[in-house]
């Protein structure tokens, strides 16, 4: 069981399984950040699975840049909807006027993340930096723990969970740190001292087998077609609900 407030920083799935797993797992409060939902939607069904024994905090994880060279950045504390498919500045921008914890997910993992570059550019507006989730191989855990120490930022461990099993299996946990989402987003960005765990054994390293192979269903074509090509998806920058406020940053 995580010592402390045991927090999951980044799911993508949300029922009543989910939080009566979370909870058995010893975890205090979830990252809820979905794909390709508006914030309003994430911050509902947020506050619908919260209780006193799990706090459930939306997020967005945005992707940034073209389908082809998009780049992943996890904001937390979001106060207006951002969209997918903008510039990385105009991002990271709306990110640093909003005040929320920018958090980088699966750092210089295969072409979805932010790179040494990009974390370089923006090291002083990135609150911290995954270095373990069960999509990573070892080599990929390895590669994000050199990047955090390079640039030394805090570092952050999560489920990644696309697959309802993985909730738990991963957690940052904090002992300084006031439990409510204001808390614990002031928590990212004031860099408070954290530790990182997993599960053990045989049954974790299948748990990661199983989300490394979700990534072939993830990333394809398909999925992101109807995204960039019809304009009217939640999270595509020129939809009507954004009123053209970032127009001048969309990538399609």
């Amino acid at each position: 069981m995580p010592a402390g407030y045991a927090i999951d920083p980044h799911v993508k799935v949300l029922d009543e399984r989910i939080v009566r797993r979370a909870k058995a797992r010893g975890l205090d409060a979830l990252v809820y950040a979905p794909h390709f939902t508006r914030l309003p939607t994430i911050q509902e069904r947020a506050r619908r699975f919260s209780d006193d024994d799990l706090l459930i905090i939306p997020g967005r994880e945005v992707f940034t840049g073209t389908w082809r060279d998009r780049k992943h950045v996890l904001a937390i504390g979001l106060t207006d909807p951002v969209p997918d498919f903008i510039t990385l500045d105009g991002a990271m921008d709306a990110f640093e006027q909003q005040e929320a914890a920018v958090l980088v997910p699966h750092p210089d993992f295969m072409t979805v993340s932010l790179g040494e570059r990009e974390i370089e550019r923006f090291a002083d507006r990135i609150h911290a930096l995954e270095t373990y989730n069960p999509k990573h191989l070892a080599m990929h855990n390895r590669r994000a723990q050199a990047l955090r120490n390079r640039f030394d930022l805090p570092a952050f461990a999560s489920s990644y969970a696309h697959l309802p099993g993985s909730v738990g299996e991963v957690w940052t946990s904090m002992t300084d740190v006031e439990a409510s989402e204001s808390g614990l987003i002031g928590a990212f960005v004031d860099g408070v001292a954290r530790k990182t765990g997993h599960r053990p054994g045989t049954g974790h390293q299948l748990r990661c087998l199983a989300e490394f192979g979700h990534l072939f269903v993830e990333n394809t074509w398909q999925k992101f077609d109807r995204v960039l090509l019809s304009g009217q998806e939640a999270t595509h920058p020129r939809h009507p609900a954004y009123g053209g406020r970032y127009d001048d940053v969309a990538c399609y």
